[in-house]
């Protein structure tokens, strides 16, 4: 495994780390909590499919009324999940701190079941359908904020960006089960059981996350944030593959200590307002936190969910025919996302780096949403003719979209936004990144519908919007975005920093004695256990 890595990911970690760091226990540690990002996946893609199928559509009166009334009432129910997304991933950070990673994970799993067998038992009682797909977001969302904290916390510094951009990829393979998921359904099942198949099985990936994490260690982070260091230490060295005594180990065991005193001495509560003053008052602090917030703003407005929740339709609005050839280009649309996450977390997170990745991608993704719009306003398709030859480059547009997201977009901004926070501002850091990415996911998901309704001749305007939004990311990430690549969790204070900050604050005398106070009681702490 680990000659392998060294093939395809170039960094100077990677030469200096000991080759045992990159045994299977850290991937399958990884995989497992990534099935929060499937379960994220399978929601988002299989709603799509089933707001277009026959029997749904009676049952829960989609038929026979307006565009713009079924536009609402597809709108609302898919943007249901994403309301309680938001309000998971803000609770989530508490329930992380005060429990733990593992057991916050667990949580999730079991809170999206609930709410997945009642949408499945509502039987067109649309109050149910919502008030399931409210409690599934809360699952969601929590899973959403935890994962990728959890991840960061636990994987070697030159691979972070590949484990952690793992919930990506498992987000695009979550989507793409579910675009083939209602395309089966639709071929091959009859009556309600068509759409209540896909809704039963988005309970899948939460069974999976609920035992794979029953299996998995918590976080050595958190429990040393616990004082709880002798199983703190016990627990790398088990992530690590290597003895207590190895130096590699001591180091990083070290900087983690380090860390932790740091923290302590500038503000030394651990409350909730002790957080939020050292997040917004102390520079460093306040510029990752509005760059996580930020980037994740930019995530959603290049228009992926747009694609992600209403793919049939749009496929439909290009001239694609028919509700069978419609999902079966948006199962095509899935793997193509899947594909190009993969080839990214493999041969370029941890090479081509952070900062590139968002710039090219920008101009990249910007080009061809701005093409798709300029398509459909200047030759739009019209119903019963053939696809002109204009429209199936707008086609290979759409695919292309999903590859560059992939290849910037979609898995760097969670890597960045858990991998930049100082140690005791992760989760709060990493809770209001994802409440945004679901708030503006929200946003989205309830207008794109009305947009490609009423925003010029056939919603081309819809694609124009999201473009302007991609080629200004890149003037954002020029300017704004420092790289992170093969760098420790415990560098990123010295990158934004607060490093500097510490060592000007305790040289004031009062502040001295109070950092060496602390300094002294967490060394006492990492003696005991060494």
């Amino acid at each position: 495994m680990s000659w392998l890595l060294k093939k395809v990911v170039h960094n100077e970690a990677m030469k200096e780390d000991p080759k045992e760091i990159y045994g299977w226990r850290v991937f399958m540690l990884a995989c497992s909590a990534c099935c929060g990002g499937m379960l994220f996946g399978m929601d988002s893609g299989i709603i799509g499919g089933v707001l277009t199928m026959p029997g749904f559509k009676k049952t829960y009166g989609l038929e026979n009324t307006s565009k713009v009334a079924q536009a609402n009432l597809s709108a609302n129910i898919v943007s249901t999940l994403q309301a309680g997304c938001f309000f998971g991933a803000l609770g989530a950070s508490w329930v992380a701190d005060k429990f733990g990673r593992k057991r916050a994970l667990i949580g999730s799993a079991v809170v999206a079941i609930l709410g997945i067998v009642m949408q499945t038992a509502a039987s067109g009682h649309l109050e149910a359908m919502y008030i399931g797909r409210l409690i599934t977001g809360f699952g969601v969302g929590a899973a959403s904020m935890i994962n990728p904290l959890y991840v960061s916390e636990n994987a070697p510094r030159a691979i972070r960006g590949g484990l952690t951009g793992l919930y990506q990829l498992f987000i695009t393979m979550g989507i793409m089960l579910a675009f083939w998921i209602n395309y089966g359904s639709l071929l091959h099942i009859k009556g309600p059981a068509m759409y209540l198949v896909p809704l039963a099985m988005q309970g899948l990936p939460a069974v999976l996350l609920l035992i794979g994490m029953s299996l998995c260690n918590e976080s050595p982070r958190w429990l040393a944030r616990q004082d709880r260091w002798e199983e703190a230490r016990a627990t790398l060295c088990k992530v690590r593959n290597l003895p207590a005594e190895h130096p590699y180990l001591e180091e990083e065991f070290q900087a983690i200590a380090t860390q932790l005193e740091q923290e302590r001495a500038l503000v030394g509560g651990s409350g909730f307002w002790d957080l939020m003053k050292e997040m917004w008052l102390i520079p460093g602090n306040r510029k990752r936190a509005i760059i996580s917030i930020v980037l994740m703003v930019c995530q959603q407005m290049t228009g992926t969910n747009a694609i992600n929740y209403y793919a049939p339709q749009i496929f439909k609005n290009l001239g694609v025919t028919g509700n069978a050839t419609n999902l079966f280009a948006t199962g095509v649309y899935g793997i193509v996302k899947m594909i190009s996450c993969g080839v990214f977390l493999v041969f370029v997170a941890d090479s081509l780096g952070r900062r590139r990745s968002l710039l090219w991608t920008s101009i990249a993704q910007g080009l061809a949403m701005l093409y798709i719009g300029l398509y459909v306003r200047i030759a739009p398709p019209v119903e019963g003719a053939p696809v002109i030859p204009a429209g199936y480059v707008a086609l290979v547009c759409i695919f292309l979209f999903a590859a560059f997201f992939q290849f910037g977009w979609g898995p760097v901004c969670w890597i960045y936004v858990s991998e930049i926070p100082t140690a005791r501002l992760r989760s709060l850091n990493v809770a209001f990144g994802a409440a945004t990415q679901w708030l503006f996911n929200f946003v989205v998901a309830r207008a794109v519908p009305n947009m490609l309704a009423t925003v010029g001749d056939n919603g081309y305007g819809t694609y124009l919007i999201f473009a302007c939004f991609c080629f200004s990311m890149c003037v954002f990430v020029w300017f704004f975005i420092p790289e992170t690549k093969g760098m420790s969790l415990e560098k990123m204070d010295e990158l934004f920093g607060v490093t500097q900050l510490f060592e000007n604050k305790t040289a004031d005398p009062e502040r001295a004695s109070a950092a060496d106070d602390v300094g002294k009681s967490t060394q006492t702490h990492v003696e005991r256990v060494a």
